[in-house]
C-alpha cells in the first residue's frame, strides 16, 4: 500500500524512481535502468562552522533545504517518507520521538539510509515530554533513553543535534543537553504545520511560503497527509532550485 501511495503522490513530476521502465516491446521486452534521482545530491564543498547555541537556519550562503521530520507517531507516514527518500534522492534529518513503534519496525529498512548519510537521526527525547517542566534528572532521563535506543538501532546517537518537544527548552535543560553531548538546540524556521491532520493544500501552502535557500523547515511523520504531496513538494524545491541536505551535509558542529 505504501510503494503505490509514494507512485501516486510523485504522478505529475516525473516516474517514481525505482518504477521498471519497458521498452515498448510488450511482455518479456527489456528492462531499461531507472532514470537518475529526481531531486541533485548535496553540495560538495567545505562544511560551515557553528557553535554550541541554538539554530533555526542554515548559516552562510547556499541554496540549501534542511527539511526535518519529528516524532514518527504513524509507522505508515514514517515508512512513506523512507520510500520517498529511495525513489527521489530526498536527504532528511529525523528528530526521532524514540517512544514511537514506527523506528523499530522499520529499522532494516531505514538502517542503510543511516549508514549512507542521505538520512540523519537527531534526538527528540523520549516519549516527547516538555522539557521545561521536568527536573534536571527528568531532562537527562529523556534525552539519555532516546539517546541508547538510536545508538542500539542505528549505530547512532544524534549529537550534537536535539530538538525540545514544542520547542521549549531553557537554561537548564541546554545545560543537561551538552553534559550528553547535545549542543546544538535545533529549531526552525517555518513549519509544514502537520503535526496533526491538515489538508493538502493547506500543507502546500506552507511549503510554498517556506521553502527558501538556507531554511531549516519542520515537519512530521504523524499524518497521512504529506504523503499524498511528495511530488508537489518535489516541484517546489525544483522551482526553486533548491538542494535537499541533511545538517550533517552542510554543517560542521563544535568540537
Amino acid at each position: 500500500m505504501l510503494a503505490a501511495g509514494t507512485a501516486v503522490a510523485l504522478t505529475g513530476c516525473s516516474k517514481a524512481v525505482g518504477e521498471p521502465f519497458s521498452s515498448g516491446s510488450g511482455r518479456g521486452g527489456p528492462i531499461l535502468p531507472a532514470p537518475a534521482p529526481l531531486l541533485p545530491p548535496p553540495p560538495i564543498g567545505p562544511k560551515t562552522p557553528i557553535p554550541a547555541q541554538t539554530i533555526t537556519a542554515l548559516p552562510g550562503r547556499g541554496a540549501n533545504l534542511a527539511l526535518t521530520v519529528d516524532d514518527g507517531a504513524s509507522p505508515e507516514v514514517v515508512g512513506a517518507y523512507i520510500q520517498f527518500a529511495r525513489d527521489t534522492g530526498a536527504r532528511f534529518t529525523f528528530f526521532v520521538t524514540a517512544y514511537y513503534d514506527s523506528w523499530a519496525i522499520h529499522r532494516n529498512a531505514l538502517r542503510p539510509l543511516v549508514d549512507s548519510g542521505q538520512i540523519q537521526l537527531g534526538n527528540h527525547t523520549w516519549d516527547h515530554a516538555d522539557l521545561t517542566k521536568l527536573s534536571a534528572a527528568g531532562v537527562s532521563s529523556q534525552l539519555e533513553r532516546a539517546k541508547s535506543f538510536l545508538w542500539n538501532n542505528f549505530g547512532v546517537d544524534g549529537a550534537p543535534y536535539y530538538r525540545p518537544p514544542f520547542g521549549r527548552h531553557n537554561g537548564t535543560v541546554d545545560r543537561v543537553a551538552a553534559d550528553l553531548g547535545y549542543t546544538v538546540p535545533t529549531m526552525w524556521y517555518g513549519s509544514l504545520s502537520d503535526s496533526g491532520v491538515i489538508t493538502e493544500g493547506y500543507l502546500i501552502e506552507c511549503a510554498r511560503k517556506y521553502f527558501n535557500a538556507q531554511t531549516i523547515i519542520i515537519g512530521h511523520a504523524n499524518a497521512p497527509t504529506v504523503t499524498h504531496v511528495y511530488g508537489q513538494l518535489v516541484d517546489i524545491i525544483k522551482e526553486r532550485n533548491l538542494s535537499m541536505v541533511t545538517l550533517n551535509d552542510v554543517l560542521a558542529p563544535p568540537r
